[in-house]
């Protein structure tokens, strides 16, 4: 009888031990999400830069007065001018009367003066001027409206569907307007296509014409790990923000638009930052070309076909969230040859804390041409039977 009660009592310690142990790992995984930040801005949108995912957002599809973040996609297109070869840095632009003559913040350019393409763009990244805005379209498009056609055919190219452009420099037009959905996706070209440009949005400080002006993006001086990009300011917008910064591998981007103060579009800013890089992790999942999974093939010249994905897959997830990570393969149920390269033959779902978190098209990695006619046959009657 006690050396029953003994081993009972050991079996029972040991249950309790084991389940303790299980309802410790449960509330690990269960821990809840925190909420985002809530900001006193207008709308607010915080994502991923190279995933593309939303860590948090407010009204990110309504409608704002861009103010300066305009010169976002000015500055894009002179980016891409420079990649093509049509301009260079070096390249001297005359400044029109009209350039001279913009109000509000100006890198002080005067008219019939000579100025270069290297020194308009900081002018128009560090310090923000409206006369450098104005001079370089009138360099790469003859005139102001001939670029802000080529700002908005950009913007419908990165599917900005929320956005119109009437001018190159953000001046108040009720017809001139953003959203900070589309913001984002400009950003992320910018950083994305261009990085040796963006580079440019890290300068704190430039001087022109005697005259030393600092980058008005505060956050390159309170955080290090911000790299850019651009403030933007009038009294219907308020006070703007899009910024981007890197940790551990991980870039984010914030958009903070209509916030009161200066003071609070950079205190917003640093806290959805903060959120994002605390909270989330991203990682890449896939490699482009990586065999993820191979499938049976019929009536080919070989039995089984490569499948995985044409470009590298990252997927951003609450940190705790990637223990739980699992991946369903999904395949077409009969695949016949030819197959060509990049033919989508299948999926693979991501699950993460019991929901499905991404569905991935696999595609074909290789060319499977048709077996001859002895080898159809054969597998013409396989298939039958089975």
């Amino acid at each position: 009888m006690q050396m029953f009660f003994q081993t009972n009592n050991r079996a029972f310690f040991t249950l309790l031990t084991l389940c303790l142990a299980f309802l410790s790992v449960s509330v690990v995984h269960a821990a809840p999400l925190p909420a985002p930040p809530q900001l006193s801005a207008k709308s607010f949108l915080l994502i991923d830069h190279i995933s593309g995912e939303v860590l948090a957002e407010k009204e990110s599809k309504s409608r704002i007065e861009p103010a300066s973040l305009t010169k976002i996609m000015t500055a894009y297109l002179v980016a891409a001018e420079l990649a093509r070869g049509s301009l260079t840095e070096a390249d001297p632009v005359i400044v029109s009367d009209y350039a001279q003559s913009m109000p509000g913040s100006r890198m002080f350019i005067e008219a019939g003066k000579t100025v270069s393409v290297g020194d308009l763009v900081r002018g128009l990244i560090v310090q923000s001027g409206n006369d450098a805005s104005v001079a370089l379209a009138e360099h790469i498009a003859a005139s102001e409206q001939g670029f802000v056609s080529m700002m908005n055919r950009m913007a419908e190219k990165l599917n900005m569907t929320g956005t119109n452009y009437m001018n190159a420099s953000g001046l108040p037009d009720p017809d001139h307007y953003t959203t900070a959905a589309d913001l984002a996706l400009l950003a992320r070209a910018m950083i994305q296509d261009y990085p040796a440009f963006y580079s440019l949005y890290a300068q704190k400080s430039f001087t022109f014409n005697n005259i030393a002006q600092n980058n008005r993006n505060k956050l390159l001086w309170r955080d290090d790990s911000v790299d850019g990009m651009k403030t933007g300011h009038t009294e219907a917008a308020g006070y703007c923000l899009v910024a981007s910064a890197v940790r551990d591998d991980m870039r984010l981007i914030s958009i903070v638009l209509g916030a009161n103060s200066d003071k609070t579009r950079i205190a917003e800013s640093q806290r959805l930052l903060n959120y994002g890089f605390r909270f989330f992790k991203t990682q890449r999942i896939y490699a482009a070309g990586e065999v993820v999974s191979e499938a049976r093939i019929w009536m080919g010249d070989t039995e089984q076909i490569a499948l995985g994905v044409a470009e590298d897959l990252y997927v951003t997830l609450p940190r705790d969230s990637f223990e739980t990570l699992h991946s369903q393969i999904e395949v077409s149920e009969y695949i016949k040859a030819p197959a060509r390269i990049g033919q989508e033959l299948g999926r693979s779902v991501l699950t993460a804390d019991n929901r499905v978190v991404r569905e991935i098209p696999l595609l074909a990695l290789q060319k499977v041409n048709e077996g001859g006619i002895f080898l159809r046959m054969k597998h013409s009657i396989l298939r039958y039977f089975q």
